[in-house]
């Protein structure tokens, strides 16, 4: 049976070319790269601010506190760490892997330079940091 249907077409090459960039995907960003040392994600931050204060919320599901590294240089504050694959049997298949895993680092240029950083706090999945600001000398 032929099919002549534009839209039956068009939908089919759409699914072919989502089944190829997911094949490029698990072929770039290999499970496992223990070798690789540059950052491969960025988690997604929202980035909040009243009249005293900056509140940034990251995306960290499944990050523990000891994986993760945050510091205040003048304006730019850095968050990374590592997010690590569940132990999963050998034998396993994967089906989907959309969580990212492994190396990240978020650098984040803030608009004041006279901030003070406040205990980090994971709530949720989410890495919580409030960011004082200070006045000027």
């Amino acid at each position: 049976m032929r099919v002549h249907d534009p839209f039956v077409w068009t939908w089919s090459e759409a699914l072919e070319l989502i089944e190829r960039a997911d094949k490029l995907q698990r072929q770039c960003f290999q499970l496992g790269g223990h070798h690789r040392t540059l950052p491969t994600w960025e988690p997604p931050v929202d980035i909040f601010e009243t009249d005293r204060q900056f509140i940034l919320l990251a995306a960290l599901p499944g990050v523990g506190a000891a994986n993760l590294i945050v510091k205040l240089e003048g304006a730019v504050l850095s968050v990374r760490g590592r997010r690590s694959m569940p132990e999963i049997s050998d034998n396993a298949h994967i089906h989907r892997v959309e969580i990212p895993y492994g190396s990240f680092e978020r650098r984040i240029e803030l608009p004041c330079a006279q901030l003070r950083l406040g205990a980090p706090a994971l709530r949720d999945g989410c890495l919580l940091l409030t960011l004082d600001k200070q006045a000027a000398p």
